[in-house]
C-alpha cells in the first residue's frame, strides 16, 4: 500500500494532506525519515507521524455460507465430523465463528464472521433477529395446527413466542411450510412440530434478518456486500 493511502486509512488526514505531512519530514518508516511520495508500506512496517505509531483499523470478515446437511455448525468437533470452517478457507491467524447454529441435519443460510461485537448483538434476544425457514414435515398439517404453532407451543423450556407458520403446499403425504421465528432455542422448530405430532424431514434456512440465501448452492459461500453489513449493524 502506498504511504499516503496507509496514513489516510490510519485516520491521519486526507491523502492530499498526508502528502504535505510527508513533504514536511514528519513521517518515519521503521525509524527512518521519509519524504518521498508513493513509497510502498508493508504490513510489518512501523510507520510513525511526529513519533506516534500508526495502526490500521481492523478489517473484519463477513461470510454467508449455504450449509449442507451433514456438516456441524461449530469451530471444532471432537468426533471428527466436517465443520462449517472446513468449507470456508481462512488466512493465517484468522478465525471465523458461526453466528448461531444450524443443526447437522439442517441446511441453509449461516453467517460466519470474526466480528465479536456484531455476533453478540445479533444473538441477543433484545434484537429479535428474524429467521425464515422452508420446512417439509411428514403428514398433513392443517390450518388449525399452523395457527396453533404460530400462537405459541409449550416446550420443556417454556412457551414459544408468537411466530409465523405458513402452509405452502400438501404433496405426497407431506406438508411444505415457511416458518419465521425470532427465538434461538436449540432445535426449536423440530421440537415445535414434534409437540403437535409432526416430524420434520427437511429444514432449510433461507433468510436471517436482512440476509437472504438467494441462489447460492449447497456448500458455496460469498462475502457479504457492504449494504448487507450496514443493514446487520443497524438492525433493531
Amino acid at each position: 500500500m502506498r504511504l499516503q493511502k496507509y496514513m489516510a486509512h490510519a485516520g491521519v488526514a486526507s491523502r492530499r494532506k498526508c502528502e504535505e505531512i510527508i513533504d514536511a519530514g514528519r513521517v518515519k518508516i521503521n525509524g527512518e525519515t521519509v519524504t518521498e511520495q508513493g513509497m510502498k508500506v508493508e504490513e510489518s512496517d512501523k510507520v510513525t507521524v511526529d513519533g506516534k505509531l500508526l495502526r490500521l483499523p481492523k478489517t473484519n470478515r463477513y461470510v454467508l455460507l449455504n450449509k449442507p446437511r451433514g456438516v456441524v455448525s461449530t469451530v471444532d468437533d471432537n468426533k471428527g465430523r466436517k465443520t462449517v470452517l472446513d468449507l470456508v478457507p481462512t488466512g493465517k491467524g484468522q478465525r471465523l465463528y458461526p453466528v448461531g447454529r444450524l443443526d447437522m441435519d439442517s441446511s441453509g443460510l449461516l453467517l460466519l464472521t470474526d466480528d465479536g461485537e456484531l455476533t453478540q448483538r445479533l444473538l441477543h434476544p433484545k434484537y429479535e433477529l428474524e429467521k425464515t425457514y422452508r420446512v417439509t414435515v411428514r403428514g398433513v398439517v392443517d390450518e388449525t395446527t399452523a395457527k396453533k404453532l404460530s400462537t405459541g407451543i409449550e416446550l420443556s423450556d417454556g412457551m414459544t413466542a408468537p411466530a409465523t407458520f405458513k402452509i405452502l403446499e400438501h404433496r405426497n403425504a407431506k406438508t411444505r411450510m415457511e416458518v419465521t421465528i425470532h427465538e434461538g432455542r436449540n432445535r426449536q422448530i423440530r421440537r415445535m412440530f414434534e409437540a403437535v405430532g409432526a416430524e420434520v424431514v427437511e429444514l432449510e434456512r433461507i433468510q436471517m434478518g436482512p440476509l437472504k440465501l438467494g441462489q447460492l448452492g449447497k456448500g458455496e459461500y460469498r462475502p457479504l456486500r457492504e449494504k448487507e453489513i450496514r443493514a446487520l449493524k443497524s438492525w433493531k
